[in-house]
């Protein structure tokens, strides 16, 4: 769409003026399309809310000129003096904002920082085309006055009637039944408010001596239950030491018992013990094993060392014998035959 936008002026107090070129409506789907709803918030704009042109938001937030102003060219300070804060506000607003965001790091030696565009369809960039806006400002809206009281109309005629004194009724003789009635209350609720106090007096005097018998009873009560505390744990102790006592006297008892059972285990056990142990070899006689240990196995082993010898003496003189009566009886054939 071809527009032509009013040169924008830094004054927030000109009207804003709009234009644009006459065009015949194009022909429109009945459907949308999923590409072109998908690409709606990409420039293509269907309603006018969502159009960046069309300046919204409540016109009672727009800049109003005050009434003095409207009937005199001259600015109001204190208008100018709110704007100039404002704008340092927003100033200072946008440094903290600057200070917060994190900044990109400078480039390295030999090299710089180039803008690169990340959108999704890439356009030719272009130099920006100074423009402006204007806006306008309808007449300020003047107080409502007040409302005024509704009298409603009248409707009849009006009638007077004139009153002589003593027509009507006569005071003295009309007050006096309401005096009496007026005295009467006051007597009585005096009256009333007398015995209303001594009724008081005398349930205070009540409350106090049952106050003091109460305390009397009190005092008794609890001298009961500390002279029961105290049986209490004076039962409690004896029952404590009695079952100590009793304790310990069926301990003594076991300890007796056991005694008593240990020496008469122990009247057969240890003679059993020592026969065993005596039978197994742990009670012994020093030099009886020493001759049994020592002296019985060298003795074994020099008699049947001089026995071998023996043995082996005794084979050698048998093959020597042997030999010798061979030769013995090889000689005298040996002559013979030569003979």
């Amino acid at each position: 769409m071809t527009s032509a936008l009013q040169p924008h002026s830094e004054n927030p107090n000109e009207t804003y003026i709009f234009s644009s070129r006459p065009r015949p409506v194009p022909a429109r789907q009945r459907y949308k399309e999923r590409s072109m709803m998908q690409n709606e918030g990409q420039g293509v704009y269907g309603n006018i809310m969502y159009d960046r042109r069309v300046v919204r938001g409540n016109t009672y937030a727009q800049h109003i000129l005050p009434i003095a102003s409207i009937y005199t060219s001259q600015p109001d300070l204190i208008e100018i003096q709110r704007q100039q804060e404002a704008g340092r506000r927003a100033m200072a607003k946008k440094r903290a904002k600057e200070q917060i965001h994190s900044r990109t790091p400078d480039a390295l030696q030999g090299r710089k920082h180039t803008d690169v565009q990340t959108e999704l369809y890439l356009e030719e960039l272009s130099d920006h085309i100074e423009d402006a806006s204007v806006g306008c400002q309808t007449d300020a809206f003047l107080d409502k006055p007040a409302t005024p009281l509704f009298i409603p109309a009248k409707s009849g005629k009006d009638a007077a009637t004139q009153i002589e004194e003593g027509e009507l009724f006569n005071f003295d003789l009309e007050v006096q039944p309401v005096l009496e009635v007026l005295i009467g209350k006051t007597i009585e609720q005096a009256l009333l408010e007398v015995l209303e106090e001594e009724e008081l007096a005398a349930l205070r005097t009540q409350q106090r001596a049952f106050q003091e018998l109460r305390n009397a009873e009190m005092v008794e009560v609890q001298r009961l239950e500390e002279q029961e505390r105290r049986r209490c744990e004076e039962k409690e102790r004896r029952i404590k030491q009695k079952r100590e006592v009793l304790a310990k006297e069926k301990e003594t008892a076991e300890k007796i018992a056991a005694r008593a059972f240990a020496q008469h285990y122990l009247t057969d056990l240890l003679p059993s013990v020592y026969t065993t142990l005596r039978d197994n070899g742990y009670f012994y006689n020093p030099v009886q094993r020493d001759i049994e240990t020592e002296f019985l196995p060298w003795l074994m082993a020099e008699v049947t060392g001089a026995l071998e010898k023996r043995e082996i003496a005794l084979t050698v003189f048998d093959s020597e014998f042997i030999v010798y009566c061979n030769f013995i009886f090889f000689i005298p054939n040996v002559f013979f035959l030569h003979a």
